[in-house]
C-alpha cells in the first residue's frame, strides 16, 4: 500500500481565503453582488487590460468569446489539437467549425505557420492556447490575423502570470480577448470561475450581455420602449454564465498571493530542470527566451528507445508509486465526438507523436521541497528499482 500520493495539481486555500468566503456568506449578496466587479477590476489591473468579465468556469469564457467574436454557422475557427477539449468545443457551441493547426515540437504551442497553411475565406478567428503557461509567439500570430482579418481570442487558462516579451499574458497586446479558468489546478481557484480580458468595449458590452441570459437593464439601449423601473430586456439569446459573490470574493483573496504561486512553480521547474537533466531517456521542457512560462503543467517525454519501455508503463510505474502524473492532452480530434464529425487520425503529426511520449508531473505552488524530493526520487529509481531488469 502506499504511504505518500502527490497529485499532478492542487490548491492552495489559506485561513485569508476562508475568511472572504465567509464574510461574503454574512452579507446581502451571494451572488450578482459588489464583488464580481470588484474581482474583475483587480484581475484586469493584474493583466493590464481595459476589461475584465467573470463567468461561471474556463470553457463559458471561451463560449462567451466566440460569441462576442461573431462565430457563427459555418465559420472556420484555427485552433491547436494539444489541449483541453474546450479549446476547439466552443466553436462547436457557436455552430463553427474547429480546424486544428500542428505544434512546433518544442514548444508544444501551436505553429504560426501551421496557421497560415489552413487559412481559408471561411477562417473567421484563431484560438492560440497557452500550452503549460508557456506563451505562443503572438506577435507573428496578430500579424498573420491582421493580414487575413482575423479575430484572435488568446486561451490562457494555463497561463495566468505568464510573461511575453516583457508584459503579462492577458493584457490582450497582441489579440481582442483573452480567456483564463480558475479551477483548482490553475494558478488561482474559485472554484470553477473564468475569466475574458479585452481592450476593446464592443467586446465588452456583449460579454456582460451574453453571460446573463443576453438581457440588459441599461436603458439607453432598449429597443422598445422604457415601461418603467422594473423594465430589462432579453435582446440576444444569451446564457446563464454569472459567476457568484461567493466565488469573486475567493478569487479576489486569491489574486493576492498569484505572484508567490507563479515564483514557487517556477522555482519548483528549476529544481525539475537541474536535478532531472541527467536522465537520459527524459526530455524537459523547451522554454523560449523572450518569454517567462506561469508552469501551469510540467511535461515531460519519455524515450521509449533509449529507455527500452514504453511511456504507458513508465506512467503505471509512477501512479504505482504515489505520483498522480497526467496525459495532458488525447488530441482533441481524437476523441470519439470529433469522429463522429468527420476529423481523422493525422491531422497533426507532431501532436500526435509527442502525445504518444508526454507525462505530466505534479506541479503546483503548495508542493514542497519534501513532495519535489519525492518525485525526483521516484523518477531516479525507476531503473534501479529492476523494472527494466
Amino acid at each position: 500500500m502506499r504511504d505518500k500520493y502527490i497529485p499532478y495539481g492542487r490548491q492552495w486555500i489559506d485561513e485569508d481565503d476562508i475568511k472572504a468566503v465567509v464574510e461574503v456568506l454574512k452579507s446581502d449578496y451571494l451572488t450578482t453582488g459588489p464583488k464580481i466587479k470588484e474581482f474583475e477590476d483587480e484581475f484586469a489591473h493584474y493583466v493590464g487590460a481595459k476589461y475584465a468579465v467573470a463567468v461561471s468556469n474556463g470553457t463559458a469564457a471561451l463560449h462567451a468569446a466566440c460569441f462576442a467574436a461573431g462565430i457563427d454557422t459555418g465559420d472556420e475557427v484555427i485552433t491547436s489539437a494539444m489541449t483541453f477539449a474546450a479549446s476547439a468545443n466552443c466553436v462547436l457551441y457557436q455552430g463553427g467549425r474547429p480546424v486544428f493547426a500542428d505544434i512546433d515540437s518544442n514548444t508544444y504551442n501551436i505553429d504560426p505557420q501551421e496557421i497560415k497553411k489552413n487559412i481559408t475565406d471561411k477562417t473567421k478567428a484563431v484560438i492560440p492556447v497557452h500550452y503549460t503557461g508557456q506563451p505562443c509567439d503572438m506577435k507573428e500570430i496578430q500579424q498573420i490575423a491582421r493580414e487575413n482579418n482575423l479575430i484572435v481570442i488568446e486561451d490562457a487558462a494555463h497561463a495566468l502570470g505568464a510573461i511575453y516579451k516583457g508584459e503579462k499574458i492577458g493584457n490582450c497586446k497582441y489579440s481582442d480577448m483573452a480567456i483564463f479558468s480558475f479551477h483548482p489546478v490553475k494558478h488561482i481557484t474559485t472554484g470553477e470561475g473564468g475569466m475574458i480580458t479585452t481592450n476593446n468595449k464592443d467586446l465588452y458590452d456583449k460579454l456582460i450581455q451574453f453571460r446573463s441570459h443576453g438581457i440588459t437593464k441599461k436603458q439607453e439601449k432598449y429597443i422598445n420602449q422604457y415601461q418603467g423601473p422594473w423594465y430589462h430586456e432579453q435582446q440576444l439569446l444569451g446564457f446563464n454564465y454569472r459567476m457568484t459573490d461567493i466565488q469573486a470574493a475567493l478569487g479576489i483573496s486569491q489574486l493576492k498571493k498569484i505572484d508567490m504561486f507563479v515564483q514557487r512553480r517556477r522555482e519548483t521547474a528549476e529544481i525539475y530542470k537541474r536535478e532531472l537533466c541527467g536522465i537520459d531517456w527524459i526530455k524537459l521542457p523547451y522554454q523560449k527566451d523572450d518569454r517567462e512560462s506561469s508552469w501551469h503543467l510540467y511535461v515531460i517525454q519519455v524515450d521509449e528507445e533509449k529507455l527500452g519501455k514504453s511511456r504507458r508503463e513508465v506512467f503505471e510505474y509512477l501512479r504505482d508509486k504515489g505520483l498522480g502524473v497526467q496525459v495532458h492532452y488525447i488530441p482533441v480530434y481524437w476523441h470519439p465526438y470529433y469522429e463522429r464529425l468527420g476529423y481523422e487520425k493525422g491531422l497533426c503529426s507532431r501532436v500526435e507523436g509527442i502525445y504518444e511520449q508526454i507525462i505530466s508531473l505534479p506541479l503546483f505552488a503548495k508542493l514542497d521541497k519534501q513532495g519535489i524530493d519525492f518525485v525526483i526520487t521516484v523518477l531516479n529509481n525507476y531503473i534501479k528499482s529492476g523494472v527494466l531488469r
